[in-house]
This record gives C-alpha cells, structure tokens and sequence, in this order.
C-alpha cells in the first residue's frame, strides 16, 4: 500500500519535472535559434521591409535574393574555397594528431609525460601570438596570399592532440600490445585498431575543427589577399562593404549568411550521432 501511495504521489512530480525541463530547454532553443530564424527571414524581404521594424515576415517574399547570391555573386565560389581548405586541413589535422597521440599513449619513452606538457603548453598560448612568426615563415617560404600557405600553417592541431589522447587512454594497452606481437606495425596498430574504437572521437574532432577552419577571419584576413583566395568570413565582409555602409543591400548580406550556413547544417545533420557520442566519451567498447 505504501508503495503505491508512493508512486501516486511521485507522477505529479515527475509530470512536473519534465514539463519544466520541457519549458527550460524549449525557452533555450528559442532563443538559440532566433538568430537564425530571423536571419532566414531577412533573406526574403526587401532593404524597405528589413528597415521597417513594425513588421517581422516579408510582406512579398523576394526569393529572387537567394537565386541572386546562388547564381550571380561570388559567394558560392567562396563556400567552395572554405570547404576544399577545411577538408585538407582537417584531413592533414587527423593524421598529425592521431600519431602524435598514439606516441603519447602507446609508446614508453623517458620522456612523455614531459612532452605532452610541452604539447599543453602550447595551447595555453594566445593564438594571436603566434601571428607574426608565422607570418614571417611563411613569407620566407613565398607561402602568403595563397592556399598552400592557409594548410601549411594548420596542419597541426593542439585540440585535436588532446581530444585524441583522451578518447586512446580509453582503449586497454593490451590490444595493442598484442596487435604489436602479432607482427603489427604501430602504424597498423594506429589505423586498424585504435582508430576504428575511437572513431567518436575523430568524427567530433573532425567536425568541430571543420567549422573553425570554415568559420575562421582573422588569420586566413591577414595572409590573403586576392579575392580568389578569399575564404567565407573574408568573402562575405567583402560583399558586405563593396558599396559601403550606407549602399549595402542587407536582404542579399542576409541571403548570402544564410547560404553560407547551409553546408554547416547539412554536415551536422549527418554527423550528429558520433558527434554527441564523442562529446560524451564513448568509444565503442561495450562491457
């Protein structure tokens, strides 16, 4: 009797609670996706109705602003730049970052840990410090104003040292070591076993590291200059500033973010699942 009276008492409770966290997560991802919400609409009205701030939707949705950034503006030669540059440097990151984190975790040398606080070291750095000496090599190298230079001087990636070693410590030395008795080379060792049981891990390093190289100004700003080189922060200030502040069609900037966005979405759409597992740790041994 005491049991049920329990649990009777416990459903309103429990109703309560998820009609809050309901009501919490809800009222948070309202207010996270009004940006965008709000962006897609701009994209659809005209400079009048855009400046107009009694109205919210388009009085007459102009899709014509989209056809216009697809069809007729530099735009889309930009998304190509930032995506082909993004997938190399990512692809460059995994490789460097999965041997140097197969070393840290799976090799026995005097000293390791001394090096992995060399490694952390390095992160704790501002990146702007690093701007000018790497400016100054790649200059040396005749490297700036050019896609060569832009990969070159990404190849590396301290985050994705880190977020690889943690998802390998969770791997049992003793596959490995096996693996190496067997006549595996740590090579093999590296992309036949210890990848495919953190594959959580390279999929969200991946994914995370895509959008910072896709997202990123500063840097890809300051040794660029020609505007076939032009990434989509780069490519998108320039569409924003060609007629200047007060000649700037803010339904096509509006049209053009949104484009811009779309290949974000649609990465995360198919990635999502082995994103938030990595997020959370796992690495695909069971038991």
């Amino acid at each position: 009797m005491n049991t049920h009276y329990k649990d009777n008492r416990s459903l309103p409770v429990r109703i309560l609670s998820v009609l809050g966290k309901v009501l919490i997560l809800g009222t948070a991802g309202i207010f996270t996706a009004f940006p965008f919400i709000w962006m897609i609409v701009s994209s659809l009205k005209t400079k009048a109705d855009i400046l107009n701030t009694d109205i919210f939707f388009p009085t007459d949705p102009q899709w014509s602003n989209i056809a216009s950034i697809i069809f007729r503006s530099p735009i889309p030669r930009y998304i190509f730049n930032s995506a082909w540059v993004s997938l190399v440097i990512v692809g460059l990151q995994i490789i460097t970052g999965a041997m140097l984190a197969y070393a840290l975790v799976f090799l026995k040398f005097r000293t390791n840990k001394l090096l992995f606080g060399i490694v952390m070291g390095t992160y704790m750095l501002p990146v702007a410090a690093t701007y000018i000496p790497s400016y100054i090599i790649l200059a040396d190298w005749h490297m700036l104003d050019s896609f060569r230079g832009l990969i070159i001087s990404s190849t590396v990636s301290i985050f994705g040292i880190f977020l690889l070693r943690q998802g390998f410590m969770q791997i049992p030395k003793g596959l490995v070591e096996a693996a190496r008795m067997d006549g595996a080379s740590h090579w093999r060792a590296l992309w036949e076993i210890v990848c495919p049981m953190t594959k959580a891990s390279f999929i969200t390093f991946g994914l995370m590291n895509f959008i910072s190289t896709y997202n990123n100004y500063m840097w890809p700003s300051l040794i660029t200059k020609s505007s076939e080189y032009f990434l989509v922060s780069q490519g998108l200030r320039a569409f924003f500033i060609r007629d200047g502040a007060y000649g700037t069609e803010w339904a096509l900037v509006m049209a053009a973010s949104a484009v811009v966005v779309v290949p974000l979405l649609v990465l995360f759409a198919f990635t999502q699942k082995w994103f938030i597992n990595g997020i959370g740790g796992e690495t695909g041994i069971k038991g």
